[in-house]
Protein backbone atom coordinates (compact mmCIF):
# COMPACT_ATOMS: atom_id res chain seq x y z
CA UNK A 1 0.00 0.00 0.00
CA UNK A 2 1.06 3.57 -0.81
CA UNK A 3 2.28 6.04 1.75
CA UNK A 4 -0.71 7.85 2.84
CA UNK A 5 -0.11 11.54 3.69
CA UNK A 6 -3.34 12.17 5.76
CA UNK A 7 -1.97 8.78 7.67
CA UNK A 8 1.67 10.29 7.91
CA UNK A 9 0.61 13.67 9.44
CA UNK A 10 -1.66 12.06 12.07
CA UNK A 11 1.23 9.48 13.23
CA UNK A 12 3.38 13.04 13.46
CA UNK A 13 1.43 14.60 15.78
CA UNK A 14 0.49 11.02 17.63
CA UNK A 15 4.22 10.61 17.94
CA UNK A 16 4.66 14.47 19.72
CA UNK A 17 1.84 14.10 21.83
CA UNK A 18 3.73 11.14 23.33
CA UNK A 19 7.28 12.75 23.21
CA UNK A 20 5.25 15.37 25.70
CA UNK A 21 4.53 12.33 28.09
CA UNK A 22 7.93 11.95 29.59
CA UNK A 23 8.40 15.55 30.84
CA UNK A 24 4.91 15.37 32.17
CA UNK A 25 5.60 12.53 34.18
CA UNK A 26 8.33 14.26 35.58
CA UNK A 27 6.34 17.47 36.56
CA UNK A 28 3.52 14.63 37.67
CA UNK A 29 6.48 12.98 39.97
CA UNK A 30 8.22 15.49 41.20
CA UNK A 31 4.91 18.14 42.78
CA UNK A 32 3.71 14.49 44.53
CA UNK A 33 7.31 14.37 46.26
CA UNK A 34 9.12 16.51 48.97
CA UNK A 35 11.00 19.72 47.74
CA UNK A 36 14.27 18.22 48.35
CA UNK A 37 13.85 15.98 45.86
CA UNK A 38 11.80 17.65 43.01
CA UNK A 39 14.50 17.85 40.85
CA UNK A 40 15.67 14.74 41.24
CA UNK A 41 13.08 13.14 39.14
CA UNK A 42 13.63 15.92 36.70
CA UNK A 43 17.24 14.90 36.09
CA UNK A 44 15.91 11.35 35.61
CA UNK A 45 13.11 12.32 32.77
CA UNK A 46 14.66 14.52 31.03
CA UNK A 47 18.03 13.05 30.94
CA UNK A 48 16.11 9.62 30.26
CA UNK A 49 14.61 10.71 27.39
CA UNK A 50 18.63 11.54 26.07
CA UNK A 51 19.91 8.24 26.96
CA UNK A 52 17.26 5.77 26.08
CA UNK A 53 16.46 7.68 22.35
CA UNK A 54 20.00 7.07 21.38
CA UNK A 55 19.50 3.48 22.93
CA UNK A 56 16.69 3.21 20.89
CA UNK A 57 18.39 4.99 17.53
CA UNK A 58 21.72 2.67 17.56
CA UNK A 59 20.09 -0.96 18.90
CA UNK A 60 16.74 -1.05 20.34
CA UNK A 61 14.48 -0.46 17.36
CA UNK A 62 16.47 -3.42 15.74
CA UNK A 63 16.25 -5.75 18.90
CA UNK A 64 12.30 -5.17 18.62
CA UNK A 65 11.23 -5.31 15.30
CA UNK A 66 13.47 -7.27 12.92
CA UNK A 67 12.51 -10.52 11.51
CA UNK A 68 12.47 -12.43 14.39
CA UNK A 69 15.16 -14.99 15.54
CA UNK A 70 13.53 -17.95 16.93
CA UNK A 71 10.65 -15.64 18.45
CA UNK A 72 13.02 -14.29 21.01
CA UNK A 73 14.29 -11.21 19.92
CA UNK A 74 14.86 -9.33 16.61
CA UNK A 75 17.79 -9.65 14.45
CA UNK A 76 20.55 -6.87 14.20
CA UNK A 77 19.05 -5.69 10.22
CA UNK A 78 18.34 -2.02 11.49
CA UNK A 79 21.26 -0.53 14.21
CA UNK A 80 21.50 3.04 13.53
CA UNK A 81 17.80 2.68 11.15
CA UNK A 82 20.64 1.72 8.36
CA UNK A 83 18.19 0.59 6.00
CA UNK A 84 14.69 1.84 7.85
CA UNK A 85 13.11 3.36 5.35
CA UNK A 86 12.21 6.97 5.16
CA UNK A 87 10.01 6.62 1.57
CA UNK A 88 8.49 3.68 1.85
CA UNK A 89 6.43 1.33 4.76
CA UNK A 90 7.42 -1.09 7.06
CA UNK A 91 5.20 -4.24 7.22
CA UNK A 92 3.88 -3.17 10.48
CA UNK A 93 2.44 -0.05 9.19
CA UNK A 94 1.98 -0.10 5.31
CA UNK A 95 0.47 3.21 5.02
CA UNK A 96 3.39 5.55 6.88
CA UNK A 97 7.27 5.51 6.08
CA UNK A 98 9.10 3.18 7.94
CA UNK A 99 10.82 6.11 9.95
CA UNK A 100 7.77 6.84 11.06
CA UNK A 101 6.86 4.18 12.82
CA UNK A 102 10.49 4.07 14.35
CA UNK A 103 9.87 7.17 15.79
CA UNK A 104 6.68 6.78 17.39
CA UNK A 105 7.66 3.62 18.97
CA UNK A 106 10.92 4.66 20.14
CA UNK A 107 8.27 6.89 22.83
CA UNK A 108 7.21 4.11 24.01
CA UNK A 109 10.44 2.62 24.63
CA UNK A 110 11.62 5.86 26.72
CA UNK A 111 8.90 6.44 29.26
CA UNK A 112 8.52 2.78 29.73
CA UNK A 113 11.58 2.66 31.92
CA UNK A 114 11.01 5.72 33.18
CA UNK A 115 7.81 5.22 35.36
CA UNK A 116 9.70 3.33 37.52
CA UNK A 117 11.65 6.43 38.79
CA UNK A 118 8.20 6.91 40.57
CA UNK A 119 8.84 3.54 42.87
CA UNK A 120 12.52 4.52 43.67
CA UNK A 121 12.23 8.16 44.10
CA UNK A 122 14.08 10.13 47.04
CA UNK A 123 16.63 7.35 47.24
CA UNK A 124 18.07 5.98 44.19
CA UNK A 125 21.80 7.05 43.59
CA UNK A 126 21.83 8.78 39.75
CA UNK A 127 24.71 6.56 38.56
CA UNK A 128 22.82 3.36 39.12
CA UNK A 129 19.71 5.20 37.65
CA UNK A 130 21.94 5.59 34.68
CA UNK A 131 23.10 2.07 34.26
CA UNK A 132 19.74 0.50 35.54
CA UNK A 133 17.41 2.26 32.72
CA UNK A 134 20.11 0.68 30.63
CA UNK A 135 19.83 -2.89 31.47
CA UNK A 136 16.18 -3.11 32.31
CA UNK A 137 15.75 -1.95 28.41
CA UNK A 138 17.89 -4.91 27.84
CA UNK A 139 16.91 -7.34 29.88
CA UNK A 140 13.09 -6.56 29.56
CA UNK A 141 11.88 -4.33 27.39
CA UNK A 142 12.98 -5.15 24.36
CA UNK A 143 12.52 -8.78 24.49
CA UNK A 144 9.31 -8.27 26.08
CA UNK A 145 8.42 -5.90 22.99
CA UNK A 146 9.56 -8.10 20.78
CA UNK A 147 7.98 -11.31 22.04
CA UNK A 148 4.43 -9.32 21.38
CA UNK A 149 4.93 -6.29 19.22
CA UNK A 150 8.05 -7.74 17.40
CA UNK A 151 5.60 -11.11 16.26
CA UNK A 152 7.53 -13.35 18.64
CA UNK A 153 6.37 -15.96 20.46
CA UNK A 154 4.03 -14.89 22.79
CA UNK A 155 2.15 -12.49 19.65
CA UNK A 156 2.09 -16.28 17.69
CA UNK A 157 0.32 -18.04 20.95
CA UNK A 158 -2.16 -14.87 20.17
CA UNK A 159 -1.63 -12.61 23.06
CA UNK A 160 -2.83 -8.82 22.34
CA UNK A 161 -1.97 -5.58 23.52
CA UNK A 162 -3.03 -2.65 21.61
CA UNK A 163 -0.76 0.12 23.22
CA UNK A 164 1.39 -1.20 26.04
CA UNK A 165 -0.86 -2.60 28.80
CA UNK A 166 1.34 -5.61 29.32
CA UNK A 167 4.46 -4.46 27.52
CA UNK A 168 4.52 -1.21 29.56
CA UNK A 169 2.59 -0.91 32.05
CA UNK A 170 2.63 -4.09 33.70
CA UNK A 171 6.21 -4.69 33.20
CA UNK A 172 6.99 -1.22 34.73
CA UNK A 173 4.21 -1.93 37.64
CA UNK A 174 6.01 -5.31 38.85
CA UNK A 175 8.99 -3.76 38.82
CA UNK A 176 8.51 -0.97 40.34
CA UNK A 177 7.40 -3.19 43.27
CA UNK A 178 10.41 -5.69 42.80
CA UNK A 179 12.68 -1.91 43.15
CA UNK A 180 10.87 -0.53 45.95
CA UNK A 181 11.21 -4.37 47.91
CA UNK A 182 15.17 -4.69 46.91
CA UNK A 183 15.90 -0.79 47.87
CA UNK A 184 13.72 -0.83 51.57
CA UNK A 185 12.14 2.42 52.85
CA UNK A 186 12.20 5.75 52.94
CA UNK A 187 13.48 6.94 55.98
CA UNK A 188 10.68 7.83 58.82
CA UNK A 189 8.28 5.66 56.12
CA UNK A 190 5.01 6.89 57.31
CA UNK A 191 2.66 9.70 56.22
CA UNK A 192 4.40 12.40 57.03
CA UNK A 193 6.63 12.15 54.03
CA UNK A 194 4.28 11.15 51.71
CA UNK A 195 3.03 14.98 51.71
CA UNK A 196 3.31 16.29 47.87
CA UNK A 197 5.19 19.51 48.34
CA UNK A 198 3.69 21.38 45.10
CA UNK A 199 -0.16 19.55 43.74
CA UNK A 200 -0.54 22.49 41.07
CA UNK A 201 2.54 21.16 39.17
CA UNK A 202 1.51 17.41 39.82
CA UNK A 203 -1.96 18.72 38.53
CA UNK A 204 -0.06 20.18 35.12
CA UNK A 205 1.91 17.33 34.56
CA UNK A 206 -0.96 15.03 35.11
CA UNK A 207 -2.96 17.26 32.54
CA UNK A 208 -0.13 16.93 30.00
CA UNK A 209 -0.10 12.88 30.29
CA UNK A 210 -3.42 13.21 29.77
CA UNK A 211 -3.32 15.33 26.67
CA UNK A 212 -0.17 13.03 25.27
CA UNK A 213 -2.22 9.74 25.93
CA UNK A 214 -4.29 10.33 22.93
CA UNK A 215 -1.34 10.39 21.28
CA UNK A 216 -0.34 7.03 23.12
CA UNK A 217 -3.38 5.17 22.36
CA UNK A 218 -5.22 6.48 19.47
CA UNK A 219 -1.93 6.97 18.07
CA UNK A 220 -1.24 2.97 18.40
CA UNK A 221 -4.26 2.63 15.02
CA UNK A 222 -1.12 3.51 12.86
CA UNK A 223 -3.38 5.74 10.62
CA UNK A 224 -6.47 8.55 10.81
CA UNK A 225 -9.61 7.33 10.55
CA UNK A 226 -12.64 5.21 12.68
CA UNK A 227 -9.91 3.32 14.67
CA UNK A 228 -8.74 5.53 16.12
CA UNK A 229 -11.57 7.85 16.60
CA UNK A 230 -12.73 4.87 18.84
CA UNK A 231 -9.78 4.70 20.69
CA UNK A 232 -9.89 8.53 21.77
CA UNK A 233 -13.21 8.15 22.92
CA UNK A 234 -12.87 4.53 24.48
CA UNK A 235 -9.48 6.10 26.17
CA UNK A 236 -11.44 9.74 27.56
CA UNK A 237 -14.20 7.83 28.91
CA UNK A 238 -12.22 5.03 30.88
CA UNK A 239 -9.99 7.95 32.20
CA UNK A 240 -12.73 10.24 33.72
CA UNK A 241 -14.25 7.02 34.92
CA UNK A 242 -12.02 5.89 37.37
CA UNK A 243 -11.08 9.38 38.16
CA UNK A 244 -14.91 9.36 39.58
CA UNK A 245 -14.31 6.71 41.30
CA UNK A 246 -10.97 7.99 43.42
CA UNK A 247 -13.23 11.35 43.98
CA UNK A 248 -15.94 9.60 45.72
CA UNK A 249 -13.84 6.97 47.50
CA UNK A 250 -11.45 9.76 48.78
CA UNK A 251 -14.03 11.83 49.56
CA UNK A 252 -15.71 8.53 51.54
CA UNK A 253 -12.45 7.91 53.36
CA UNK A 254 -11.08 11.62 54.59
CA UNK A 255 -14.17 13.65 54.56
CA UNK A 256 -13.17 15.96 51.46
CA UNK A 257 -12.92 15.56 47.71
CA UNK A 258 -9.01 15.07 46.77
CA UNK A 259 -6.59 16.98 44.20
CA UNK A 260 -4.23 14.14 44.00
CA UNK A 261 -7.14 11.42 44.37
CA UNK A 262 -8.68 12.84 40.94
CA UNK A 263 -5.56 12.67 39.11
CA UNK A 264 -4.12 9.86 40.21
CA UNK A 265 -7.37 8.16 39.76
CA UNK A 266 -7.45 9.56 35.55
CA UNK A 267 -3.83 8.79 35.40
CA UNK A 268 -4.77 5.10 36.18
CA UNK A 269 -8.05 4.86 33.94
CA UNK A 270 -5.59 5.98 31.30
CA UNK A 271 -2.99 3.29 32.41
CA UNK A 272 -5.24 0.59 32.36
CA UNK A 273 -7.45 0.91 29.35
CA UNK A 274 -4.13 1.31 27.51
CA UNK A 275 -3.98 -2.32 26.04
CA UNK A 276 -7.77 -2.65 25.42
CA UNK A 277 -8.54 0.52 23.79
CA UNK A 278 -8.16 -0.74 20.47
CA UNK A 279 -10.22 -3.30 20.83
CA UNK A 280 -13.45 -2.96 22.98
CA UNK A 281 -16.57 -0.37 22.59
CA UNK A 282 -16.79 2.99 24.64
CA UNK A 283 -19.51 0.81 26.92
CA UNK A 284 -17.50 -0.92 27.92
CA UNK A 285 -14.63 1.18 28.54
CA UNK A 286 -16.96 2.52 30.95
CA UNK A 287 -17.41 -0.13 33.09
CA UNK A 288 -13.92 -1.06 32.76
CA UNK A 289 -12.75 2.53 34.11
CA UNK A 290 -15.17 1.58 37.17
CA UNK A 291 -13.09 -1.50 37.52
CA UNK A 292 -9.90 0.17 37.51
CA UNK A 293 -10.88 2.92 39.78
CA UNK A 294 -11.32 0.66 42.49
CA UNK A 295 -8.69 -1.73 41.99
CA UNK A 296 -6.40 1.32 41.22
CA UNK A 297 -7.32 3.07 44.46
CA UNK A 298 -7.35 -0.47 46.94
CA UNK A 299 -4.61 -1.75 45.47
CA UNK A 300 -2.52 1.50 47.11
CA UNK A 301 -3.90 0.95 50.68
CA UNK A 302 -2.85 -2.71 50.35
CA UNK A 303 0.63 -2.34 48.84
CA UNK A 304 1.78 0.72 50.84
CA UNK A 305 -0.54 0.71 53.67
CA UNK A 306 -0.73 -3.36 54.72
CA UNK A 307 2.65 -4.82 53.38
CA UNK A 308 4.49 -1.26 53.92
CA UNK A 309 6.09 -1.51 50.73
CA UNK A 310 7.69 2.15 49.62
CA UNK A 311 6.72 2.40 46.07
CA UNK A 312 7.06 5.99 46.77
CA UNK A 313 4.34 6.96 43.48
CA UNK A 314 2.44 4.48 43.81
CA UNK A 315 3.54 3.00 40.38
CA UNK A 316 2.63 -0.81 41.47
CA UNK A 317 -0.87 0.18 41.71
CA UNK A 318 -1.61 3.26 39.29
CA UNK A 319 0.08 1.48 36.37
CA UNK A 320 0.98 -2.17 37.65
CA UNK A 321 -2.40 -3.50 38.61
CA UNK A 322 -4.47 -1.42 36.11
CA UNK A 323 -2.51 -2.80 33.00
CA UNK A 324 -3.12 -6.53 34.57
CA UNK A 325 -7.12 -5.29 34.51
CA UNK A 326 -6.96 -3.67 31.11
CA UNK A 327 -4.98 -6.47 29.52
CA UNK A 328 -7.39 -9.41 31.07
CA UNK A 329 -10.15 -7.22 30.08
CA UNK A 330 -8.80 -8.06 26.16
CA UNK A 331 -10.24 -12.04 26.88
CA UNK A 332 -13.56 -10.76 27.98
CA UNK A 333 -14.71 -7.71 26.31
CA UNK A 334 -13.03 -7.44 23.35
CA UNK A 335 -14.65 -7.36 19.76
CA UNK A 336 -13.54 -7.07 15.95
CA UNK A 337 -17.05 -4.82 15.62
CA UNK A 338 -14.80 -2.69 16.68
CA UNK A 339 -11.35 -3.70 15.65
CA UNK A 340 -11.50 -6.70 12.31
CA UNK A 341 -7.69 -7.18 13.14
CA UNK A 342 -8.49 -8.23 16.69
CA UNK A 343 -9.38 -10.81 18.75
CA UNK A 344 -13.06 -11.14 20.46
CA UNK A 345 -13.48 -12.07 24.02
CA UNK A 346 -15.24 -13.85 26.15
CA UNK A 347 -18.48 -11.91 25.73
CA UNK A 348 -17.94 -12.37 22.08
CA UNK A 349 -17.74 -16.01 21.96
CA UNK A 350 -13.99 -16.64 22.24
CA UNK A 351 -13.32 -18.05 25.55
CA UNK A 352 -9.98 -19.25 25.24
CA UNK A 353 -8.78 -15.16 24.71
CA UNK A 354 -8.94 -14.69 28.31
CA UNK A 355 -6.75 -17.96 28.99
CA UNK A 356 -3.93 -15.81 26.27
CA UNK A 357 -4.11 -12.41 27.87
CA UNK A 358 -3.26 -14.39 31.32
CA UNK A 359 -0.60 -15.85 30.02
CA UNK A 360 0.78 -12.62 28.69
CA UNK A 361 0.35 -10.94 31.49
CA UNK A 362 2.11 -13.83 33.82
CA UNK A 363 5.14 -13.54 31.59
CA UNK A 364 5.27 -10.36 31.58
CA UNK A 365 5.18 -9.90 35.51
CA UNK A 366 7.96 -12.43 35.98
CA UNK A 367 10.55 -10.88 33.20
CA UNK A 368 10.07 -7.50 35.05
CA UNK A 369 9.95 -8.60 38.50
CA UNK A 370 12.84 -11.12 38.56
CA UNK A 371 14.51 -9.34 35.78
CA UNK A 372 14.61 -5.97 37.82
CA UNK A 373 15.07 -7.66 40.74
CA UNK A 374 18.37 -9.12 39.19
CA UNK A 375 19.73 -5.78 37.32
CA UNK A 376 19.29 -4.22 41.21
CA UNK A 377 21.34 -7.01 43.19
CA UNK A 378 23.82 -6.61 40.52
CA UNK A 379 24.45 -2.64 40.94
CA UNK A 380 24.42 -2.61 44.92
CA UNK A 381 27.04 -5.28 44.59
CA UNK A 382 29.00 -3.35 42.68
CA UNK A 383 28.40 0.32 42.61
CA UNK A 384 25.65 0.65 45.62
CA UNK A 385 21.96 1.17 44.71
CA UNK A 386 20.92 3.46 47.68
CA UNK A 387 22.28 7.03 48.75
CA UNK A 388 23.70 7.22 52.22
CA UNK A 389 21.44 7.91 55.19
CA UNK A 390 22.79 11.96 55.47
CA UNK A 391 21.89 12.04 52.05
CA UNK A 392 18.79 11.22 51.56
CA UNK A 393 17.88 13.41 54.78
CA UNK A 394 19.55 16.67 53.42
CA UNK A 395 17.81 15.38 49.65
CA UNK A 396 19.01 14.49 46.51
CA UNK A 397 18.69 17.77 44.55
CA UNK A 398 21.72 18.86 46.33
CA UNK A 399 23.30 15.83 47.31
CA UNK A 400 23.57 14.36 43.70
CA UNK A 401 23.45 17.21 41.72
CA UNK A 402 24.14 20.04 43.55
CA UNK A 403 20.86 22.00 42.92
CA UNK A 404 17.88 23.39 44.35
CA UNK A 405 14.28 23.52 42.73
CA UNK A 406 13.64 26.44 44.79
CA UNK A 407 15.70 29.26 46.47
CA UNK A 408 15.19 31.10 49.52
Amino acid sequence: MAIDTGDTAWMLISTGLVMLMTPALGFFEAGLIRSKNALSVLVQTFSGIAILSALWFIVGFTLVFAPSQGGIIGGLNWIFFVDVPINDSLEYATTIPGVTFASFQMMFAVITPLLITGAFAERLKWSSFFIFIIAWSFLVYYPLAHWIWGRGWLADLGVYDFAGGIVIHTSAGLASIAAALILGRRRNFGPDIMVPHNIPLAVLGASLLWIGWFGFNAGSALAAGSLAANTLLVTQIASVTSAMVWLFLSWRRAGKPSTTAVINGAISGLAGVTPAAGFITAQSSFFLGIVLGFASYYGILLIKEHFKIDDALDVSSVHGITGIVGSIAIGLVATTIINPNGPNGLLYGNSIQLAIQALGVAVAAVLAFVGTIAIMKIIDATIGLKVKDEEEEIGLDITQHAERAYVD
